[in-house]
């Protein structure tokens, strides 16, 4: 079975993984698809937030900021913030690996391989269960609605589509969207489809379960709903409206 890597850091010690991680992440980051700042590389990396979620699973909130493009105005832009769950292991499975994100060299990760966990089986059942039972992690809160109670035991996949966020399907019942790219306050995708609900619409599905932190300030991280398979965003109904 394969090894993973247990890790608590204290908050005085955040600094001291990102020597191994660094490097990597500059490299990682920009060839993904829900990242903003495309064919530019990263100028400035910083860990705002990092919590073990399970063993061998480091869920990290990053700044990134980018080389001098001004923004409108001339000013410098300000960057921005990711959500990222980043697998430990000295050696996970070989169907990991399209999501490895590489060896690390050196630092106090050195000799493990970091991966994006969101490939992982094992992480995204584990995540459900966080879901399924409300509680904390450091920053991180696991809430849920108790008149929708959520089945154990559901087959994760990834969605390959993915924009600003990436999506986890659990047993075709249920789709959890994680946010990529955070930002300050309450996401609509949990405000307006909980808003609807309360009114007693049926049209939108409600969430179920969400996740958000409260460090370095509150913002929702996810939400878990019913998934329609059948169903389209509005992007998708748009393209094929100008098509037709």
């Amino acid at each position: 079975m394969p090894k993973t890597a247990s890790l608590r850091p204290r908050r005085a010690h955040l600094a001291e993984p990102m020597a191994s991680l660094d490097g990597l992440l500059r490299e990682w980051l920009p060839r993904q698809r829900w990242f903003a700042g495309k064919d530019r590389p990263v100028a400035e990396l910083g860990l705002l937030s990092m919590t073990e979620l399970f063993p061998g699973c480091l869920h990290l909130l990053v700044h990134t900021g980018h080389g001098p493009v001004p923004a409108p105005g001339g000013a410098p832009p300000a960057g921005d913030c990711y959500q990222l769950l980043l697998g430990v292991r000295e050696h996970p499975s070989p169907r990991l690996g399209r999501a490895v994100i590489g060896r690390v060299q050196d630092g106090p990760l050195a000799g493990r391989t970091v991966y994006d966990a969101l490939h992982d089986p094992r992480t995204a059942q584990l995540l459900l269960e966080r879901l399924r039972h409300p509680g904390k992690a450091g920053p991180l809160r696991f809430e849920a609605d108790p008149s929708r109670p959520v089945p154990g035991g559901l087959a994760p996949r990834l969605l390959d589509a993915e924009q600003s966020n990436s999506s986890l399907i659990y047993g075709d019942e249920f789709i959890l969207k994680l946010f990529r790219r955070i930002q300050p306050g309450v996401n609509p995708d949990l405000e307006v489809p909980d808003a609807l609900a309360r009114q007693g619409c049926d049209r939108v599905p409600a969430p179920v379960a969400w996740m958000r932190t409260t460090h370095p300030y509150e913002a929702t991280l996810g939400v878990l709903q019913p998934f329609l398979n059948d169903a389209s965003d509005g992007w998708t109904l748009s393209l094929n409206a100008l098509a037709a």
